[in-house]
């Protein structure tokens, strides 16, 4: 006979449904969280918002910010974070779409316009706060730059692997003229030119890579 006591086990049956349910509660606050502090700093700049704002931007209290973040500094450290792990998501769902490493980079900066279309804001305060020296986000930004030049690395390790390019080229450099292009020319586009498509901006950034091919 068992002495399970039900009403016990029901609690705990309870307890590890919601155990499981919080890292998509997080998820989503952090996904709004993320898309309204965006917003705001892409109006007035990171330094011109207040927790404040973007708690009640994202329909939470402050309390519910401070309690999962810490801090503004680090909200923002946190939505860098959350920002670079969409853009990583949308790169590494197209690897090994197509066999043409080239046709795979092009796709590639394809999504990368793409995510900077569905969120110009996070572009700017990249671009704004990135080479900023010193920074209060400095190590974040090292941290994130890194692991999306190792994304554009291996996309250009295909290039090489697939075409004969220039080895007098340093990757190193090369990594880091699609890196900037991409958010300069996308940016561009964004500010000061949006009769340009996403086509042309890709095709843009795309002459670096035919430039390493040897034809």
């Amino acid at each position: 006979m068992s002495t399970t006591d039900p009403v016990r086990s029901e609690a705990g049956t309870s307890g590890q449904a919601e155990k499981k349910l919080r890292p998509e509660r997080t998820n989503a606050t952090k996904q709004r969280l993320f898309e309204a502090s965006m917003e705001l700093i892409g109006e007035r700049g990171a330094a011109g918002v207040t927790v404040d704002e973007i708690a009640a931007a994202a329909g939470v209290s402050k309390g519910t910010v401070y309690y999962n973040f810490g801090s503004k500094s680090d909200l923002i450290a946190q939505l860098l974070r959350h920002g670079v792990d969409i853009m990583l998501g949308r790169l590494q769902a197209i690897e090994g779409q197509s066999d043409d490493p080239l046709e795979s980079m092009k796709n590639m900066v394809g999504q990368a316009m793409e995510f900077m279309d569905d969120y110009p804001s996070f572009a700017r305060l990249w671009v704004s706060e990135n080479w900023r020296t010193p920074g209060e986000w400095s190590a974040v930004f090292a941290e994130l730059r890194a692991e999306l030049l190792a994304v554009i690395g291996s996309a250009v390790e295909r290039v090489a692997s697939g075409y004969k390019v220039d080895e007098s080229i340093a990757r190193g450099s090369l990594e880091a003229a699609i890196f900037g292009a991409i958010f300069v020319v996308g940016l561009d586009r964004q500010t000061y030119n949006p009769e340009r498509t996403r086509e042309q901006s890709v095709a843009a950034v795309m002459t670096i890579m035919h430039g390493y091919v040897i034809r």
